[in-house]
């Protein structure tokens, strides 16, 4: 089941080696990267300040990103 997380947390899923920043800077440039998942974030109330991602929006980011 999918559930909310922090953007730390879905961030040290992807990236479990180095450091919390390292993993919050890559998890950016994966999202940005990813055609079509910026656009698709943006329509469920996405910002790029929030702290945590919604249920749709993690599923969205498995969707493109694939899970962790």
């Amino acid at each position: 089941m999918i559930t909310p997380l922090t953007k730390r947390q879905l961030a040290t899923m992807y990236f479990p080696i180095g450091s919390v920043s390292n993993a919050l800077r890559r998890l950016n440039r994966y999202i940005h990267n990813a055609h079509g998942l910026m656009p698709a974030l943006l329509a469920t109330g996405y910002r790029a300040n929030d702290r945590h991602f919604t249920r749709r929006q993690v599923q969205l980011i498995f969707e493109y990103l694939g899970e962790p």
